[in-house]
């Protein structure tokens, strides 16, 4: 197996990838994966890891900071960078790389040379209609994330009751296969085999994935053998029906 120094795991929202991400932050062998270059704004970027935007550095130099921070962050103390990278976040992703690295003739050669050798991941929900029921529900309630006990992890705006929306969940439907369309365009694109992992058979199995994964990245398997999700699915009867009455209109 190839030597690899950081992974990518590629993705879009609802697909399981907090789960994946804490997961493998647990084992202590494989970084610590997270959207750290989740806007389309370096600005953004600085503050996500704590860093003050220096207007008399030139661009490059920003992304240079930047970039270094991330690394460092994503891969603490165990030599295995992790990056989780939303298919919405990539084109302008790509765009700051080649700023960074222009003399590079491909967006793998561009993202070699930020992060060493790369194992591409590609985690992927094929219910697009569950998907699009679940990322709906998430903008209108708020809560993002839950806890296995209940606690709420992740919330980004205050509680609405969630309200069946055919427009917003057509809508999310068709993004949601377009970002899996564009990730395997990529993939053919740059001769890019990833490893494929599945919502549903992490949601099943989530050790057994997780051991998957460690061992694509060249990591000890065994570094699954104690690790407990930490992250709670939200569907319930809302979300089922939500999903019934959408495959209808479909």
């Amino acid at each position: 197996m190839a030597g690899y120094d950081s992974y990518i795991l590629c993705t879009s929202p609802r697909s399981g990838s907090t789960l994946l991400c804490r997961m493998l932050a647990d084992t202590g062998a494989a970084g610590n994966p997270a959207s750290y270059f989740h806007r389309p704004s370096v600005e953004a970027w600085l503050r996500a890891v704590d860093l003050a935007p220096d207007p008399t550095c030139s661009e490059r130099e920003s992304l240079a900071t930047v970039f270094a921070e991330v690394i460092r962050r994503g891969t603490g103390e165990t030599g295995m960078f992790g990056l989780r990278l939303q298919r919405h976040s990539f084109a302008f992703f790509m765009e700051k790389l080649a700023v960074l690295y222009p003399d590079r003739v491909s967006d793998t050669d561009q993202l070699t040379q930020a992060f060493g050798q790369v194992r591409f991941i590609h985690l992927t929900r094929q219910d697009k209609v569950a998907q699009a029921a679940s990322y709906v529900r998430a903008q209108q309630t708020g809560l993002w994330h839950k806890a296995p006990d209940g606690t709420e992890l992740e919330r980004l705006s205050p509680h609405e009751d969630p309200v069946y929306d055919a427009v917003a969940l057509r809508e999310s439907f068709d993004t949601m296969t377009g970002y899996d369309r564009d990730w395997q365009a990529w993939f053919e694109q740059e001769r890019i085999e990833p490893f494929r992992v599945t919502y549903d058979a992490l949601s099943a199995d989530p050790v057994a994935v997780l051991r998957g994964v460690l061992t694509t990245i060249g990591r000890d398997p065994d570094a699954a053998r104690d690790i407990k999700p930490q992250v709670a699915k939200l569907a319930d009867e809302t979300s089922a029906d939500w999903a019934r009455w959408l495959r209808e209109e479909l």
